[in-house]
């Protein structure tokens, strides 16, 4: 290592320690000069110990160098924990954090000089963004419910542990699907809406029905345009509920968009026009509902958790069956025949048909066929919400929805034709 290198990754283990003690030292600025254990002195010193002891290490071979820099932690340790526990005392308080910081920071500037500087340097980014959200965390920790945090444990199971053993080929008894394909996709769709059931969640569906709307529609449209049309047939705003299960049709367009995007990049092409349009069209529609209302919230009602293994498993066999009754549509009745299916999947779900169809591309049917059908899954799914929003929200709640949805799809379907 030359002079010059060696100079350039210990001043990235004193910067290490430089970030990460900025934060402490800002977390606690209000203490007076000897009152707290360890500030941005402190820490750019041990980031910057750390990468002087990763030197002397590497010129002792590895064993002797593993054993510098274990004594070069417990001498940090030794010297801080007397400290810590003072202070702790004296504000009584039970917390490890800056200690473990500053075992964070050490190990950090070591790895600056013996590994790769970029690892390191991000390694200290995130632990300082870690560190600096204390009370965002600690908020998150207390409005958490178990359930919740019991479906996190599962689609964290289902994707690090159950997905390795699923058989990653295609099974001839299956009709050639790939169980491990069908499970990631279904692991993915499950994420997606848990990660909308969460922002619902954290925000409360009391803040604006056009964002609580837009996250929903991570989760679910058709649930929040069921759950506004009820909330609007008991009493509530109904331009603004209309206004906010637009708004989650629009971010399903979106999604739809993007699910396929990620799946099969070659169809998504075809998608972009008629679906960004019915997306755009719907935002639109929402928007000037609010402005003719002068509101931008209204109670609605909470999702129910999206997530749960029953659900996924659902999923997964909703995905297996629509991918192999369209497949074998193709192979069987022709191309057409999986319009239908895309059609009758619609009335229900649109992700089923934007993870399976797609994959059909080029091998069984065309990429052009294949955003056909998604396009008609999509279709049908917004002439069924349209007449959910009817007949359970009523009066201006399903007049509002259902004419501006179907009018976004009409100018969807007339891009299409044009494009």
């Amino acid at each position: 290592m030359s002079t010059e290198e060696l100079l350039h990754r210990l001043a990235a283990a004193l910067a290490i320690g430089l970030l990460v003690g900025t934060e402490r030292h800002w977390r606690e600025r209000q203490e007076a000069p000897g009152r707290r254990t360890a500030g941005v002195r402190t820490f750019s010193l041990t980031g910057l110990f750390g990468g002087v002891m990763a030197v002397l290490a590497s010129s002792l071979g590895q064993n002797g160098g593993a054993l510098l820099l274990g004594f070069g932690l417990a001498t940090l340790l030794a010297a801080q924990l007397p400290f810590a526990l003072r202070e702790a005392d004296a504000e009584n308080k039970v917390s490890a954090t800056s200690l473990v910081a500053a075992l964070g920071t050490y190990s950090l500037g070591a790895l600056a000089v013996l590994g790769d500087m970029a690892v390191a340097g991000a390694a200290a980014v995130a632990m300082t963004a870690i560190l600096a959200s204390r009370e965002s965390l600690h908020g998150l920790m207390a409005r958490i419910t178990w359930p919740e945090l019991r479906s996190a444990l599962v689609l964290l199971s289902m994707t690090f542990l159950v997905m390795p053993m699923v058989p990653n080929e295609q099974i001839a008894l299956l009709g050639g699907l790939n169980p491990a394909k069908i499970w990631r996709f279904a692991i993915l769709l499950a994420a997606i809406s848990y990660l909308g059931y969460l922002v619902v969640r954290l925000m409360g569906p009391e803040r604006g029905l056009l964002f609580s709307g837009a996250a929903g529609g991570l989760v679910s449209s058709t649930a929040v345009t069921i759950a506004n049309a009820r909330v609007a047939a008991e009493g509530g705003a109904a331009l603004v509920l209309a206004a906010g299960a637009l708004m989650a049709g629009a971010v399903s367009c979106l999604r739809t968009i993007g699910i396929v995007a990620f799946i099969a990049p070659a169809v998504v092409g075809f998608l972009l026009a008629p679906l960004g349009i019915v997306a755009l069209g719907m935002a639109l529609g929402g928007f000037v509902l609010v402005r003719r209302t002068g509101a931008d919230g209204a109670p609605a009602r909470a999702l129910d958790n999206p997530f749960e293994l029953s659900a996924v498993l659902k999923i997964a066999l909703l995905l297996a069956a629509v991918a192999l009754i369209s497949k074998l549509a193709a192979e069987k009745l022709g191309p057409e025949a999986v319009l239908a299916v895309a059609a009758i999947t619609g009335l229900a779900d649109v992700d089923a048909v934007a993870l399976s169809v797609p994959l059909l591309a080029p091998a069984t049917i065309s990429l052009e066929f294949a955003a056909q059908a998604v396009l008609m899954a999509v279709g049908v799914n917004i002439s069924a919400k349209a007449g959910y929003a009817l007949a359970l929200g009523g009066g201006r709640f399903g007049a509002a929805y259902a004419g501006l949805s179907l009018a976004a799809g009409a100018l969807g379907a007339l891009a299409l034709f044009l494009l």
